[in-house]
């Protein structure tokens, strides 16, 4: 989920949207058709491996191929002068940190110690995909916001985003060295400042904007997730016990997944030359997955047998959600543009 779902998304929305933040060249077709056609493969060999375990390094290897292909373009964008180049950096920055934590997950695929699965998969989160949707969300939700609303005062502290992703990078190296009852010192002041920004960027308001309300409920997902990790380090700490896996899932279906919908229905939407509003649909599939969120927090602490247990119908819910999604949405990739417009 962590180096096959999201990357994608991320690569595609930053092909199209870096170059444009920085007033740079557009990335090369060559650029992104080799970047998603070696992961694409890659992740397909990555399922056959379930049968043919021989496939999993090669298949790991072509998405590393893959990722890496799409990076040159990446770096050239955000080497671009600019007035302002932090976000591109952190994204760019991040998805650098993802393919090194892929490496090493490949490494421990290989036959390599088990610490370097551990990096992997922990690291990744911390060091790759929070600072990249923490940064796109910096960028884009205040961008969005003052589009609609009238009167709206843009609030984008470059030392906010800074001060998170310092946090991150803290969070991650305390819980790989095995201390996660101190990570609460970061985690506090993160999930105040995600918190923050929410309120700065005035989440009721966006309420009465379906598309702009998606992105902004995502985000506020972000502060609800860090407070959790707060409180389940505090709980370490104090030896009271913890908040299981709840902390994670608040990131990951709350933050993560709920982004991607707003974020990816938007730029169909635009791209595709059609009017930008969510339709009762969306907005039901976008609901549906806060449901599926809830579930899962709710499922490490209410412990269910057979089929109700709370962590399948939250797997079923992310299936129908994501099913529905796609089949609303992937159907615009292969028409043309209602304007007439290439695309």
């Amino acid at each position: 989920m962590i180096f096959g779902f999201f990357p994608f998304f991320i690569f595609g929305f930053v092909m199209t949207a870096g170059p444009r933040w920085q007033a740079a060249a557009p990335v090369a077709e060559k650029s992104y058709i080799s970047a998603f056609a070696l992961m694409a493969a890659g992740w397909l060999g990555f399922y056959a491996a379930l049968w043919q375990p021989t496939l999993l390094l090669p298949a790991l290897l072509l998405v590393l191929a893959g990722w890496c292909a799409g990076l040159p373009a990446l770096l050239r964008v955000a080497r671009t002068p600019s007035n302002e180049q932090t976000h591109v950096l952190a994204v760019v920055g991040g998805l650098c940190a993802g393919a090194a934590l892929l490496a090493a997950f490949i490494a421990f695929a290989a036959g390599g110690p088990g610490w370097l699965a551990d990096v992997a998969v922990k690291g990744s989160l911390w060091f790759f995909l929070l600072p990249v949707f923490t940064a796109l969300c910096h960028r884009m939700v205040p961008f969005f916001s003052s589009a609609v609303l009238p009167n709206y005062r843009v609030v984008r502290p470059l030392w906010a985003l800074h001060a998170l992703l310092a946090c991150y990078v803290v969070h991650g190296a305390l819980e790989l060295s095995g201390l996660p009852q101190w990570t609460w010192l970061v985690d506090v002041p993160a999930a105040m400042m995600a918190l923050g920004l929410s309120a700065a960027w005035q989440l009721p308001r966006a309420l009465s904007v379906r598309l702009l309300a998606v992105l902004h409920v995502a985000f506020a997902w972000l502060g609800l997730g860090l407070g959790l990790h707060a409180a389940h380090s505090l709980l370490l700490f104090f030896g009271a016990g913890s908040l299981g896996l709840a902390p994670l899932h608040a990131l990951t279906l709350g933050f993560f997944a709920s982004a991607v919908i707003g974020m990816v229905t938007r730029v169909t939407l635009g791209h595709s030359g059609r009017a930008l509003s969510a339709d009762t649909a969306t907005w039901l599939i976008f609901w549906g997955m806060q449901g599926v969120a809830v579930v899962r927090l709710a499922a490490e602490f209410v412990q269910l047998s057979g089929v109700a247990n709370l962590s399948f119908i939250a797997a079923l819910g992310w299936l129908a959600v994501f099913g529905v999604w796609y089949a609303k949405f992937a159907p615009i990739y292969m028409k043309p543009r209602p304007d007439g417009r290439p695309g």
